[in-house]
């Protein structure tokens, strides 16, 4: 096997990115306090074309150095937004029509790849803080939740390999069902 050069990858401008057909998906941050985090979401969200993030409550914001570390310029072709509360984020992406799903533990929580998207529709999808998850009234604003098997001792993942593995799910659903 041969490594494949960045060249030959093909990868669109900040420009042609802004312009190609995104998956219906704002990611939501509720509360994430690590700015590490913040940056892989953005970079994640370049890598399957997710249509923004939503950054709410004590969320950083770019421009910032640390999100930029690990975003790698991601920050900067992923739209963005900024909610002082994550409540007020949802109840605008409910208005816009779009689905509210809380990534958390709670009852009757499915698993990622029972998640359909419906042809049509969009989507919001809540990642918690990384010690208190999504807030308890963010989760009672949403229409449904996933949660990530697990089988350690762990009774969570970091929240931006949360994000990798659902986004990666809903990704690998919509490039197959474009």
């Amino acid at each position: 096997m041969r490594k494949i050069t960045n060249q030959e990858l093909h990868r669109p401008s900040i420009e042609e990115f802004a312009a190609m057909s995104k998956m219906p998906v704002v990611v939501v941050l509720d509360n994430v306090r690590s700015l590490q985090n913040v940056g892989s979401f953005f970079r994640t969200a370049d890598a399957f074309a997710v249509e923004s993030i939503a950054l709410c409550g004590i969320t950083a914001t770019p421009p910032n150095r640390d999100i930029h570390k690990t975003a790698l310029g991601a920050e900067m072709s992923v739209e963005w937004r900024y909610y002082a509360d994550t409540c007020e984020c949802i109840g605008q992406l409910r208005r816009e029509g779009r689905t509210i799903v809380a990534v958390e533990q709670v009852e009757g929580a499915v698993m990622p790849g029972d998640l359909r998207l419906q042809p049509g529709r969009s989507y919001a999808v809540v990642f918690g803080n990384e010690v208190e998850g999504v807030d308890q009234r963010a989760v009672d604003m949403c229409d449904m939740a996933v949660e990530i098997p697990q089988a350690g001792t762990k009774h969570s993942l970091n929240v931006s390999v949360s994000g990798g593995v659902v986004l990666w799910q809903l990704f690998d659903e919509w490039r197959r069902n474009r």
